[in-house]
């Protein structure tokens, strides 16, 4: 039987950074899909980025408005307005926006967590800022 999910859940980061969470540990912890895919609406400010980080889950990202980039280890890559773009477990990567922010879409599989996702400490993270 088809199951709706109401709405997202918004989790709390700094930064200015918005975080809807529709399927994933916050919002659908009893679901069948725990532990095997989360999938969130994001909304970025202009000029927002976050430390460097090498997840354990391929991320799907799918942008609607804006520019994501994304540093990785051969330089950056720059996701426009309908384009979509895999990383992969274990790639060492940053994701930040351009100028005019961004509106996208990420799904994590398996799951995001805080765990899982490794990001590196840097000055703001430290201060307790992670985003």
């Amino acid at each position: 039987m088809p199951e709706l999910i109401p709405s997202p859940t918004r989790i709390p980061v700094p930064g200015g950074k918005v975080i809807d969470e529709h399927i994933g540990a916050v919002n659908t912890p009893d679901a069948r899909l725990q532990g095997s895919v989360s999938v969130a609406r994001m909304v970025a400010p202009a000029g927002w980025s976050e430390p460097f980080q090498a997840p354990e889950f391929d991320e799907i990202t799918l942008v609607l408005a804006g520019t994501v980039l994304i540093d990785h280890d051969g330089g950056t890559l720059e996701v426009g307005a309908g384009q979509s773009v895999i990383t992969r477990g274990g790639e060492r990567i940053r994701y930040s926006c351009g100028p005019e922010g961004a509106e996208y879409v990420a799904v994590c599989l398996p799951a995001f967590s805080p765990d899982s996702v490794h990001r590196e400490e840097d000055a703001d993270t430290a201060a307790g800022d992670a985003s």
